[in-house]
């Protein structure tokens, strides 16, 4: 199969790069305490005021970012494309690959790694609504809007279930790596399914946004940029604050209509920050100069699936009863300190495979599976 070649990394904007890095961030800060049996091994204060953080800045925010500039990063796609002569029928059988070889990615990592993933969920959302990349500005709205229910009646069924009872993964883990490998496999058709409904609206907002080349012209869009910034960081501020200080144990819910309420905030006005973030974030592209931390945090974007799985391997490594077994040995917020160490080792790897003139290996094959093997 011979394909036109996909656009190189010195052509990409800096501003949604960025944003990728810094989501690594938060979906390792989210991810990481899964890992731990006992959320309360640790001193006190500092456990309550990591719980805090990760359910006002993490939970079910990080992801909605990382779907946000997944959607931002097919609109790109779709424009580069067209740009360069493609018609929508080589562009959809583009993205329609990529939405399959994402489904096998995320797929292995949810049986060989850890069964959190969202690689699979994206690939099967754009296998089944590749249409709407070209869909009008009005459909993508319309399909954001009406899917927005279910997926926040969905996240919010999750969040009341935890508030009951936590749960993390440290209780689903097998002695060995053989029963590992198993386990997840049942269960993965029927999650993976149900859960692409929680990233359609983030994926629609992330697609009409890229039309509009927020992110890649940022400069051009400041007003809008800053508007968005206050106002959505400002709403999941408020809306997240109740369940954040339920999660630190500050209170506790007093009936089943108040936990309902605070959980549908939560998981609601997460959507509103995940995009604030991101605007956030092409404000600071505008405003910062060009310099080794800067071009370090936009080489770890650009290859962010494959530090997404790098976090994946690090936390199989570290927790797991067949491997160093810390699920046991570490507090919530020793967790946090071993999430930022994780991503500041993702940064210095990311920086050393841009300065030797290599992707990710992850990205490599994703193109390679999505694209063929380039012109010459």
């Amino acid at each position: 199969m011979t394909l036109t070649a996909p656009t190189g990394v010195t052509a990409r904007a800096l501003a949604p790069d960025l944003a990728r890095g810094f989501m690594l961030l938060l979906i390792a800060l989210s991810h990481a305490p899964a890992f731990v049996g006992d959320w309360d091994a640790g001193p006190a204060a500092l456990d309550t005021a990591a719980k805090f953080i990760k359910s006002l800045l993490a939970d079910n925010q990080a992801r909605d970012m990382f779907v946000f500039l997944f959607g931002y990063g097919l609109g790109q796609l779709a424009h580069s494309r067209q740009a360069r002569g493609g018609d929508w029928a080589s562009i959809r059988s583009l993205l329609r690959r990529r939405a399959l070889w994402l489904i096998v990615i995320g797929f292995l990592n949810t049986v060989v790694l850890v069964p959190i993933d969202i690689i699979a969920v994206y690939g099967l959302t754009l296998l089944v609504l590749a249409p709407l990349v070209r869909a009008r500005d009005s459909v993508l709205w319309w399909t954001g809007l009406l899917t927005l229910v279910p997926a926040t009646l969905l996240l919010a069924w999750q969040s009341v279930v935890a508030q009951a009872k936590p749960v993390n993964m440290a209780e689903f883990m097998e002695p060995t790596f053989a029963a590992h490998l198993v386990a997840a496999i049942p269960s993965w058709p029927v999650e993976t399914a149900i859960s692409t409904i929680m990233v359609v609206p983030g994926m629609m907002l992330g697609i009409w946004a890229a039309r509009r080349r927020f992110l890649d012209e940022p400069e051009r869009h400041l007003p809008l940029l800053r508007r968005v910034t206050v106002v959505l960081i400002g709403v999941a501020v408020a809306g997240r604050l109740p369940a954040a200080l339920l999660a630190a144990g500050v209170w506790t819910p007093t009936s089943v209509p108040v936990s309902w309420a605070v959980a549908v905030a939560h998981d609601l006005t997460g959507y509103a920050g995940g995009i604030g973030m991101a605007a956030a974030v092409g404000l600071v592209a505008v405003k910062v100069r060009p310099g080794r931390l800067t071009t370090a945090l936009a080489a770890l974007g650009q290859r962010s699936l494959t530090f997404y799985l790098f976090q994946a391997v690090v936390w199989v490594v570290l927790f797991y009863p067949f491997t160093l077994g810390l699920r046991d040995g570490v507090s919530f917020v020793v967790t946090f300190g071993i999430a930022v160490g994780v991503w500041l080792l993702s940064i210095v790897l990311a920086e050393w495979l841009r300065a030797v003139g290599h992707r990710g290996p992850a990205e490599v094959f994703l193109r390679r599976m999505s694209y063929g093997r380039p012109k010459r």
